[in-house]
């Protein structure tokens, strides 16, 4: 007889609850870094915009312009500024989920450490059975010889 885990259906639904809390963790990751991505962009756009005002500063132009490019600065400084708290509140999602996923890990982890000391019980037994048989074959043939 094959060896059988009883919570062998409770093992499986346990991966599968790690795996989509790992699934959530991964999401929440991939949006933390988009997120980095765009700050990094926003902030070069930043630098450059400030490079071309220091080189307009040099040269005459009209007070409407200079205030389009001091504007332009200061709604991309608003929205990186946004960007940053989206991003600490991904981190704090991120750190929240973390913890879902190690429970879920552990969960899993332990029905697996179940399973393998189950099963190493289990082959133990076999194999004892096995040397039972044997010995009671060879007591027999020796009796009948």
């Amino acid at each position: 007889m094959a060896f059988r885990f009883s919570l062998a259906t409770v093992l499986r639904v346990r991966e599968s609850i790690e795996l989509r809390e790992e699934r959530a963790l991964k999401k929440i990751q991939m949006e933390m870094a988009r997120v980095s991505h765009e700050i990094e962009e926003l902030d070069a756009g930043i630098a450059r915009a400030q490079g071309e005002r220091e080189e307009a500063l040099r040269q005459p132009m009209p007070a409407s312009h200079l205030q389009a490019m001091l504007s332009r600065t200061e709604s991309t400084v608003a929205a990186r500024d946004a960007l940053h708290a989206t991003l600490r509140g991904l981190d704090e999602q991120r750190k929240q989920q973390m913890k879902i996923y190690q429970a879920a890990h552990r969960d899993h982890e332990t029905l697996i450490d179940m399973r393998n000391q189950q099963r190493s019980e289990y082959m133990q037994e076999q194999t004892r059975l096995e040397q039972k048989y044997l010995d009671d074959l060879f007591v027999a043939r020796r009796h009948r010889g």
